[in-house]
């Protein structure tokens, strides 16, 4: 099971985010030509739809596995990390917007730290209908910064559209955050 293609997609995801990172990078400066953007986008575009194909092949072909089950959310953070980190030190992202990006990332790992809390104690926290659109609109708005200025030539306020995208994807993540808080503490408390 550990190189089923389900897990060769997760694999290939995590292998992604070093290759999307080095796209803005020429001789040791962060760059964001136009060659760079659309580089890390048709990367970054590839990696998600592996992000639902690996867990979809997973179940219709019964190959679920336990370095899936923990690689996956792994590959998903490492992916939303690095290139929200990405377009921070760019400049894509700046001012209050840097906000979005930080609410993403500490609901990240708060979640991922309360799902390993409550795997101990054999309790299962699944993926809400509402967490699955969370993650498809912050997919999406990441697009849109990736492509910025390069994509604005195509599409006028490209990096704009993804700002705004990156907030609904940050109100989102509060919530969902929330929720998953709220559910895991019952456990806690019970505990």
């Amino acid at each position: 099971m550990v190189y089923s293609i389900p897990n060769l997609l997760t694999y290939a995801r995590i292998l992604a985010v070093p290759l999307i990172v080095l796209c803005f990078f020429v001789e040791g400066r962060l760059q964001s030509s136009d060659f760079a953007r659309w580089s890390a986008l048709g990367l970054f575009a590839a990696a998600s739809i592996t992000d639902f194909f690996d867990g979809y092949l997973a179940r219709i072909w019964k190959q679920t596995s336990n370095i899936g089950r923990m690689l996956d959310p792994i590959a998903d953070k490492l992916l939303v990390a690095s290139v929200l980190l990405l377009m921070a030190a760019d400049g894509t992202i700046a001012g209050w917007t840097i906000w979005a990006a930080i609410i993403i990332l500490c609901r990240e790992i708060l979640v991922s730290g309360l799902r390993e809390y409550l795997a101990e104690l054999k309790v299962s926290v699944p993926v809400t209908r509402i967490a699955k659109w969370k993650t498809t609109i912050q997919m999406f708005a990441i697009g849109f910064l990736l492509a910025g200025p390069a994509g604005a030539k195509y599409l006028p306020f490209t990096t704009e559209i993804g700002l705004v995208l990156l907030w609904i994807a940050a109100a989102i993540t509060m919530y969902t955050g929330y929720d998953y808080f709220r559910a895991g503490l019952r456990h806690i408390v019970e505990k």
